[in-house]
């Protein structure tokens, strides 16, 4: 497929503003899809990447696309490639959001490259977000974003003969419900029907099962990170390498490297699915 890159990096440079009041409500909420408990006092500190819950585009159903995202060509490039999933990112913390704040989230989109993947055309859009808590700093992010072809499905799934990862140090289960990835997206405001509607997902994408958040398996890393040493980290950086399905149970790894620790996402049996750093 041809893609006209002078088009799309015409994009480079647009910016989105969106705020969203921090509510006891939602933190309420994503505890509970977490298992987590917290206070969730007005003027406390949140948990750890929330900000996903939070000041979210809000598309009208009339605006919407066949996968139940948002049409392209307004801030994020119109893409002419129908598969979009998260690639990785980087996070750097600045200082915690407060419950009861108003959370702003500026966006730019920095770059939008192509590239030639094993399977076919690939391209790579980068957007930084800038996050603030009733004006205070909070949260620096890069968000990484890839658009495939529909035949590219099979790329993105684990290959058969790749080994199954060991288990790191530390480790964690989670089983991933209907109801857990229905939550989430629920909180995310995100209606991209991988995450929900099975039939869309095995008849119309060719996947096994449900496909598990991206944000979410970074939340979980993140998370994990801070309980096994006791502190928020400063920075968190992960990149997703195949994706997790709602088929099989996965778990959430870490192993110390040096100063930092090496987390990292697997289904059970599976290829390694998110790979991440959290330095402190």
């Amino acid at each position: 497929m041809n893609i006209d890159m002078d088009h799309l990096r015409q994009w480079i440079g647009r910016a989105q503003s969106e705020s969203e009041v921090l509510l006891p409500t939602l933190v309420r909420q994503f505890n509970a899809t977490f298992d987590r408990t917290s206070s969730t006092a007005e003027g406390d500190d949140a948990p750890l990447l929330i900000h996903f819950c939070l000041a979210q585009s809000v598309a009208p159903m009339s605006a919407l696309g066949r996968d139940g995202h948002p049409a392209l060509g307004a801030f994020l490039p119109p893409v002419p490639l129908p598969r979009r999933m998260w690639a990785g990112g980087e996070f750097a913390f600045h200082a915690p959001i407060r419950i009861g704040e108003t959370v702003t989230r500026q966006s730019v989109i920095r770059d939008v490259q192509a590239k030639q993947g094993r399977s076919g055309a690939l391209c790579f859009v980068t957007v930084d977000h800038e996050i603030t808590s009733d004006g205070r700093h909070v949260l620096s992010e890069r968000q990484d974003i890839v658009y495939r072809d529909v035949e590219n499905a099979g790329a993105t799934a684990p290959k058969r003969q790749a080994p199954a990862v060991r288990s790191g140090e530390d480790y964690r289960k989670i089983v991933p419900t209907p109801t857990l990835l229905f939550r989430y997206s629920a909180m995310t405001f995100n209606g991209h029907r991988i995450h929900y509607d099975m039939p869309f997902c095995v008849e119309s994408e060719g996947y096994p099962g449900l496909v598990v958040h991206g944000p979410m398996q970074a939340t979980l890393l993140c998370q994990y990170a801070a309980d096994l040493r006791g502190a928020e980290p400063k920075s968190f950086r992960f990149r997703s390498v195949s994706p997790i399905f709602s088929t099989t149970d996965f778990t959430v790894n870490g192993t110390p490297q040096g100063d930092d620790l090496s987390l990292w996402t697997a289904a059970e049996g599976g290829p390694v699915a998110m790979k991440a750093v959290a330095t402190w």
